[in-house]
């Protein structure tokens, strides 16, 4: 029973070596998110036809303020 014991402690040190010098993790890595067909989302028409333009500083599509409370960048048209 002796020789069992320092057997499992000396698995149980070897797997916490490991874990803590890292082996086996992967560095995280971005990828490039696919988009969708036909142009830019912020441009293109919605169901129901609206463009995304902007009143003042707020987001508008369909008469509906959106963004939720996010200031519109001037490059988006003004509506």
């Amino acid at each position: 029973m002796n020789s069992f014991t320092s057997i499992r402690g000396g698995a149980i040190a070897a797997v916490a070596a490991l874990l803590v010098a890292g082996v086996g993790v992967s560095p995280a890595a971005a990828r490039q998110d696919p988009g969708t067909l036909g142009g830019s989302s912020i441009s293109s028409a919605q169901p129901g036809g609206c463009p995304l333009t902007r009143v003042g500083t707020q987001f508008m599509r369909c008469d509906n303020l959106t963004g939720a409370g996010v200031r519109a960048p001037a490059w988006i048209p003004e509506g």
